[in-house]
């Protein structure tokens, strides 16, 4: 099977955890693009979509799903995402595509979130992927240094800005042992908006996509 065949594949399993007549979170990017061509066979079933990106909302209108404001909404029962690199623990890298700030805000408003990848996207360990982190521009060069302070090969997302008008500097070089202390240690650089490890809030499904079929992989505990 091909790569865009496994994350069909996935995509489809998704729908399953979809809850009727409730608000869906939506991510974005690839993967994510299958699961909105999916959900719109089922667009009257669902209240609406909370969407991470705005790449994501106009391929949600598009297929007439109604795009709500995440302040409008006062549950969400779930959120369907895809990732970078995530582990058998899940924790993830995400923000690929520049969206890791409104993913993670939408992934830690949810009761359920759900992740959608292909087998390729598995990892004993993260880091392999670079590590994106959303800085105000402002910081750009302090955030380089303190980066590197660390022990990161930082590089400047030149001509990209996110959907909040910041920039990405995406972190090469790391290998991440322990992406909970991670994510925080990152988070606590000034200027940081947020970082692309999803770990003191982790999935709590992975839907994973290979040639065998769709395998399934729980938090503990859930």
């Amino acid at each position: 099977m091909t790569q865009d065949e496994l994350k069909q594949l996935v995509a489809e399993a998704a729908l399953k955890h979809v809850v009727p007549d409730a608000v869906v979170g939506v991510g974005s990017g690839s993967t994510v693009n299958f699961f909105i061509d999916a959900l719109a066979r089922m667009k009257n079933r669902i209240a609406g979509a909370v969407a991470a990106s705005e790449a994501s909302a106009a391929r949600l209108r598009k297929h007439g799903i109604e795009v709500l404001e995440l302040n409008n909404v006062d549950d969400l029962p779930v959120y369907i995402d895809g990732a970078d690199e995530i582990t058998e623990h899940l924790a993830m890298i995400k923000g690929g595509g520049g969206a890791l700030t409104r993913e993670k805000i939408i992934a830690a408003v949810a009761r359920r979130f759900v992740c959608i990848c292909d087998a390729s996207k598995l990892v004993p360990v993260l880091g392999k992927f670079p590590l994106p982190v959303e800085v105000i521009p402002m910081a750009r060069s302090y955030v380089g240094r303190e980066l590197r302070r660390l022990g990161a090969d930082p590089e400047w997302r030149q001509d990209f800005r996110t959907d909040n008008g910041n920039l990405i500097i995406d972190c090469h070089g790391l290998t991440i042992l322990d992406p909970v202390q991670r994510e925080g240690e990152l988070n606590n650089i000034a200027g940081v908006v947020t970082n692309g490890l999803f770990a003191r809030r982790p999935a709590d499904l992975l839907l994973l996509g290979a040639p065998a079929g769709v395998r399934s992989i729980a938090a503990r505990g859930v």
